[in-house]
């Protein structure tokens, strides 16, 4: 398996011969170039202006954007429903986690825009999660904390932090809050099930821009 971070919480996810999937495609921006990708499903996890932008993605078959559990050809994808209500700004902030399951059993996990930590039972109903896809950036640390405990639940093998072109800082800050002084980089994650760390190790995608 390979993942390949774009910035944000847009990743492309392949694994030859199956279903390849990009989350959470944005719009081009200030930094941000036009994606330039083709996958077989693409994903959405929440509707944060810019970043579903579907018809940017060249080849989809398929697009989920709720909660359930779905097929596409042989992954299996289950959408996790993790809304909050703001009750400062009262409105519902709208959040779906999608873990994927190919059929080598290798897992991932993508929290979207997380606003809460999900409760045990929902853990519990995950399974075993190898790579997991994670948010740093948040007011005042908040997001930081909530993926911290998502990590001691869920127990890992991988995590790799969400970048946006200004989460530096908070990326440092969950960096240096998980007692990692050099994490590695890559331009690539492969993944595979007779390598996998038995500790959770952080990795650090460099944004590919198409």
């Amino acid at each position: 398996m390979e993942i390949t971070g774009y910035g944000h919480s847009c990743f492309r996810i392949t694994e030859r011969g199956h279903t390849s999937v990009v989350t959470d495609p944005y719009e081009p921006a200030p930094g941000l170039s036009e994606l330039k990708l083709k996958a077989d499903l693409v994903t959405v996890s929440h509707g944060q202006p810019g970043h579903h932008a579907v018809n940017l993605i060249r080849g989809h078959d398929y697009v989920i954007a709720g909660a359930g559990e779905y097929e596409v050809g042989e992954l299996f994808v289950t959408g996790i429903p993790m809304h909050v209500y703001d009750e400062e700004q009262e409105r519902v902030r709208e959040n779906v986690a999608y873990l994927f399951e190919y059929p080598n059993h290798l897992t991932v996990l993508h929290l979207g825009n997380l606003h809460r930590a999900p409760d045990q039972s929902t853990i519990e109903q995950l399974g075993e999660v190898h790579v997991l896809l994670a948010p740093v950036a948040g007011g005042q640390g908040r997001r930081g904390d909530q993926v911290m405990e998502v990590i001691a639940l869920v127990e890992p093998n991988y995590v790799v932090p969400m970048r946006g072109a200004m989460d530096g800082a908070a990326v440092e800050r969950f960096l240096k809050a998980m007692g990692v002084s050099q994490p590695e980089e890559k331009e690539t994650l492969r993944v595979t099930a007779s390598s996998l760390p038995e500790q959770t190790q952080i990795v650090l995608l460099r944004a590919n821009r198409g």
